[in-house]
């Protein structure tokens, strides 16, 4: 007689972890991974607890921590397969530049360090076209030193996102991003060969690909801009 054979196990659902959820990119990338067939469950690491009407809400754990301070999360750590930073000051040319590199390198950067030593093998961090830590833009050479930082941690996998104008449905900022908003999608089809990366995307869009891009096999350091956001899309 044929003993039956054994039953296979249930797959244990994936997780992820976030820190910049409240953001206008972090709230997407939020929602599209609590969307996910890939990832069961989300957390969110943040001041504020986080809210997005018509996803999942169950397979969210807001976890209310001090971003600057990993001893308050890094405990909470351990277990998640893939890690997503998309911490950033929403105007970073109204700021000091101290308060600026605190929240966009050094927060990050601990952040990335974190994960690191609770074995999570990929991180994703959000930074900006043109990120190189030899700028004379000061924004700019932030987004190059944290990603040197997070480079050298040596994580399996890291996945730098650098987009340029991020299209968002509403008008946070005033005048000046309410005229950006409408006239930078005229530009974008004279953005062609070398100046493609500076191409607008939507935060909506942007989120979906960094979600995506996590349940996709890779490994070492990746930059994605304009080109590779569309890649993961299409």
């Amino acid at each position: 007689m044929t003993a039956p054979a054994p039953e296979k196990e249930a797959a244990v659902p994936k997780r992820a972890v976030i820190m910049g959820a409240t953001g206008a990119v972090g709230t997407e990338v939020v929602r599209a991974l609590l969307h996910s067939g890939y990832f069961g469950r989300v957390t969110a690491l943040g001041r504020r607890a986080l809210g997005i009407p018509g996803s999942p809400s169950d397979r969210l754990d807001n976890l209310l921590v001090d971003v600057f301070d990993p001893a308050t999360y890094e405990s909470r750590l351990a277990g998640h397969a893939a890690a997503f930073c998309t911490l950033g000051l929403g105007q970073p040319s109204k700021v000091a530049r101290e308060e600026l590199y605190r929240v966009d390198v050094a927060a990050a950067a601990a952040f990335a360090s974190a994960c690191r030593r609770q074995g999570i093998p990929h991180f994703s961090l959000l930074t900006a076209v043109g990120a190189n830590p030899r700028s004379s833009f000061y924004y700019v050479r932030c987004k190059g030193e944290v990603e040197e930082k997070v480079r050298a941690e040596g994580f399996p996998r890291a996945s730098f996102f650098r987009p340029s104008m991020i299209m968002t449905p509403t008008n946070r900022y005033g005048l000046t991003q309410a005229i950006t908003l409408a006239a930078y999608p005229w530009l974008d089809p004279f953005l062609i060969g070398p100046l493609k990366p500076f191409r607008s995307i939507k935060v909506e869009d942007l989120g979906k690909a960094m979600a995506l891009n996590a349940e996709r096999p890779g490994s070492g350091v990746e930059i994605l801009d304009w080109s590779g956001f569309r890649a993961i899309l299409d």
